[in-house]
């Protein structure tokens, strides 16, 4: 079972829904949230923080430590911003903030066309996300990387 988490960014302007892998860490993890439009009026700790294509989280890492020693019996100096995220304990729910909004319109339109071309339609539908994922890692996204 895996928790999801909506936060607010720090001028109020954005919104980002977060996943929490397993349910080791808890949304206190979450200190604060930049988005791109108020990043910029913060120097990025990197003991503290990950940023992510003009996004930035900054972590409670005492609480982040104490959850991952508890639970997956890391040692502290394991325990960092970039594998917090990038291990999934505490990242975007989607492959970024907003990203069903972004594509909503795109989807809608393959999946007509599963009614007249099956066939087309996966095709289209494969083509698609092979390309989307391209786009996002081309687009230095943190989670596509990794996909």
């Amino acid at each position: 079972m895996c928790q999801e988490v909506m936060k607010n960014c720090s001028c109020g302007k954005e919104k980002a829904s977060f996943h929490l892998r397993d349910n080791v860490m808890s949304q206190e993890v979450i200190e604060r949230l930049f988005c791109p439009a108020c990043s910029g009026t913060v120097a990025i700790e990197e003991e503290r923080m990950v940023a992510d294509n003009g996004w930035v989280i900054e972590y409670d890492m005492d609480l982040a430590r104490m959850y991952a020693i508890a639970k997956l019996g890391l040692e502290p100096a394991q325990v960092q911003p970039g594998f917090i995220f990038d291990e999934g304990y505490v990242a975007w729910q989607e492959m970024y903030p907003g990203e069903s909004r972004d594509i909503a319109e795109e989807r809608r339109r393959i999946i007509a066309i599963k009614e007249r071309d099956p066939q087309e339609y996966l095709t289209a539908i494969t083509e698609w996300a092979v390309a989307r994922i391209a786009r996002l890692k081309a687009d230095g996204w943190r989670k596509a990387q990794r996909a």
